[in-house]
């Protein structure tokens, strides 16, 4: 493994972790609603959760979605459920009013590391990418430098956001069109849910 492995495989992550989804909106909502150590703590999960998926892929949990399918479809179910319910909830709550701080810590971090969770095909794409990027028979320590880097820049990027995101004017702005907001968030959250319901295991 080169360098230039690592900066290709770092140019698709960013690529990757700046497409808006599940993950972003999650961080966003995390970040305005309960502050900025909750917008941290919830990027801590998105990100831990992403980074294991990419282990899993490097490490050949692809293949064993391939050979014992049902694992996949367990986990399409339970991500898309997941997904669901958070769309319900959001838009249930789109015209109550905001409370700041009351999301403990730890549970910012669950919520990250379940809609992370809840999502296999990213260990599809992981390990398509993975294929492409690196050259075969990884050892080891290579295999942990990818995981590490791959934290890495998950935590940095959803920590620099919830710096952003909790300053009071991108806050007043965010309460000011908040119902709109969380209806289109729950909008894309409850399509993601059914479009990994409805998706196959590619053959």
């Amino acid at each position: 493994m080169t360098l230039e492995h690592m900066i290709a495989f770092n140019a698709v992550l960013i690529v990757s972790i700046l497409s808006p989804g599940a993950a972003f909106l999650m961080a966003v909502r995390s970040t305005v609603s309960n502050g900025r150590r909750a917008g941290i703590a919830t990027g801590f999960g998105l990100g831990l959760m992403a980074s294991l998926w990419t282990l899993c892929a490097l490490l050949g949990m692809d293949a064993v979605f391939a050979y014992f399918p049902w694992t996949f479809a367990m986990l399409k179910i339970g991500g898309a459920a997941y997904l669901i319910y958070l769309a319900v909830a959001t838009w249930r709550g789109a015209k109550q009013p905001m409370t700041a701080g009351t999301k403990p810590h730890g549970r910012a971090f669950m919520d990250g590391f379940l809609v992370n969770l809840g999502n296999p095909k990213s260990v599809l794409f992981a390990a398509a990418v993975l294929v492409v990027v690196f050259p075969p028979n990884l050892s080891g320590p290579e295999i942990g430098m990818i995981w590490l880097n791959h934290l890495t820049l998950e935590i940095l990027f959803y920590t620099g956001c919830a710096f952003v995101l909790s300053a009071s004017a991108a806050r007043a702005r965010y309460l000011r069109a908040k119902p709109h907001l969380d209806r289109i968030a729950a909008l894309l959250l409850g399509g993601l849910g059914l479009k990994l319901l409805l998706q196959r295991y590619p053959t």
